[in-house]
């Protein structure tokens, strides 16, 4: 195959584990790349070309693709490449025609059939905190879900029980399955609570029977997450409204959400705990909000939220990825072009959502909804509140709602 780089997926089991057909690959290979643990699996009698990876990972994989044309390169990788592997750069760096890929179970696969665990289970989620921050694990943390958890280091496991119990998952079994398929391979079992004493190979992956503690109550990834869920200064969304703007938002898959003036981050982060596959923007000029809504998307598992630091529409030009919605909560009462710009700002398609509380806000929302089109709604919140010893409705302050998609 001229022109193409096969990745082989290796196991713990070495060269031993490899199918017929991949040991076929690997021997009628002339240039052999890989990281340096997987190259010293082959014999010291082998005398072709080796390439370890570098620093410069995309440097290595381009002079690969670029000797192709006239070596036979073989990779070899961990268990699955394409399951937070080598093969998804390469294929970003040659393109998916100059890639094959030739898996081996991966590391999901293993830990699952050692815990007697279906992959299909829906109330089963995987997650990597190598590719992820540990914080990206708070999102995925529900009751009765269990966990595949690929581990950034030894000392993951530790981290991650300090993570259930902050969350008020005390209880939950942990199992940590190191070098899982080889000879070394061991396993260690503890409740989040009593953690592990000992040290981890580097290579391991936990196993997570999430179980709540009692009298704690669990987050819902649904929108209208309760205020103080958040970390805020009084100004923020209310849990009502959050609610309604998300539903009119309409998060989907891959869409990114530019979130305007975002305050303490609520409209952003419940964006993407809604829709893991969405991206978002918050964009704040305030240093104090800045460090608020870093705070609640570490707490609330979306640590991949961009937060851009300035005015809009001054930040433009610090934001790379053009909006499927945009938020706008705050700002309009002092600056028009807000609306115009963020409109203009929208791909064909996209959604504007903007909540006003003041007259002067509103009234820019009206002559908006009036040049531009949408709908306008206006959302009214009342809860019970005491009245002497009797009880009465308080209404909040409404909120005047403009909806527009972009034609």
């Amino acid at each position: 195959m001229s022109g193409v780089v096969t990745v082989l997926g290796i196991g713990e089991d070495g060269l031993a584990g490899l199918s017929q057909t991949a040991r076929e690959i690997l021997d009628t290979a002339t240039v052999i790349a890989g990281a340096k643990r997987h190259l010293a699996m082959l014999p010291d009698d082998d005398t072709r070309e080796r390439r370890a990876w570098s620093k410069d990972l995309v440097g290595d994989i381009s002079k690969l693709g670029e000797a192709a044309t006239s070596e036979t390169i073989c990779v070899l990788a961990s268990g699955d490449p394409l399951c937070h592997g080598i093969a998804i750069r390469m294929i970003d760096v040659l393109g998916k025609g100059a890639v094959r890929v030739i898996p081996h179970p991966g590391a999901f696969s293993l830990a699952a059939a050692h815990m007697g665990w279906s992959l299909s289970d829906p109330m089963l989620r995987t997650i990597s905190v190598h590719a992820l921050p540990l914080a990206a694990l708070r999102r995925a943390i529900q009751p009765e879900v269990k966990l595949l958890i690929l581990s950034r280091n030894g000392s993951s496991p530790k981290d991650i029980c300090e993570t259930l119990k902050d969350m008020g998952y005390s209880n939950s079994p942990v199992t940590v399955l190191e070098r899982i398929g080889g000879d070394n391979e061991a396993r260690a079992d503890a409740l989040a609570k009593d953690g592990f004493k000992q040290d981890f190979d580097n290579l391991n992956t936990v196993a997570v029977s999430c179980v709540l503690d009692d009298g704690v109550s669990a987050l819902s990834r649904a929108p209208g997450l309760p205020d103080d869920a958040f970390d805020h200064d009084g100004t923020i969304t209310k849990r009502e409204v959050r609610a309604v703007t998300l539903a009119a938002l309409a998060p989907k898959p891959g869409e990114v959400l530019w979130d305007v003036g975002a305050g303490n981050g609520t409209i952003a982060i419940e964006w993407l705990r809604v829709e893991p596959a969405a991206r978002a923007v918050a964009v704040e000029h305030d240093a104090e909000r800045l460090e608020r809504i870093r705070i609640n998307a570490d707490n609330l598992g979306v640590p991949e939220l961009e937060v851009v630091a300035g005015m809009f529409p001054d930040a433009l030009t610090d934001i790379a990825n053009p909006p499927d919605a945009i938020f706008i909560g705050g700002g309009i009462s002092e600056d028009t072009d807000v609306l115009t710009t963020a409109y203009d700002s929208l791909k064909p398609g996209g959604r504007l959502v903007a909540n006003a509380v003041s007259i002067e806000a509103q009234g820019h929302l009206m002559t908006a909804a009036r040049v531009l089109g949408g709908e306008l709604v206006r959302i009214g919140i009342s809860q019970a509140a005491p009245l002497g010893r009797l009880t009465a409705m308080k209404h909040a302050i409404d909120v005047l709602q403009w909806r527009v998609v972009k034609s």
